[in-house]
């Protein structure tokens, strides 16, 4: 699944200690798998419960991906976007927005 990240994305990346970074690009790499199944079937049943794949609540278009439960506490935001490559051609893609604890959903 191709991706962009956002400024605050980046920095809420590099305030994590190293194994939470870990923790994330495991569960990151599992999404990416479903969500190139899902773009290809729009079947949600390619999204992995243990990832807890669901909209934010007052956020329109704003999902979440819960990468740890039980300590730390490990959640990401994204939302569906259209990138471009270097030919032109339009691909769908990720944008990862946030990336912490609960809190993230203060600005999701």
């Amino acid at each position: 699944m191709r991706f962009e990240r956002t400024d605050p994305f980046k920095a809420d990346y590099q305030r994590l200690p190293e194994h939470q970074r870990l923790m994330f690009r495991e569960a990151a790499r599992t999404f990416n798998v479903a969500a190139d199944r899902f773009v290809a079937t729009k079947d949600p049943s390619y999204w992995p419960a243990n990832l807890r794949i669901k909209p934010v609540v007052n956020a329109t278009g704003i999902f979440e991906m819960t990468w740890s439960f039980s300590g730390p506490d490990g959640r990401a935001t994204w939302q569906w976007t259209t990138v471009h490559d270097d030919t032109g051609d339009r691909w769908p893609a990720v944008r990862w927005r946030r990336l912490g604890s609960h809190r993230i959903f203060r600005d999701p």
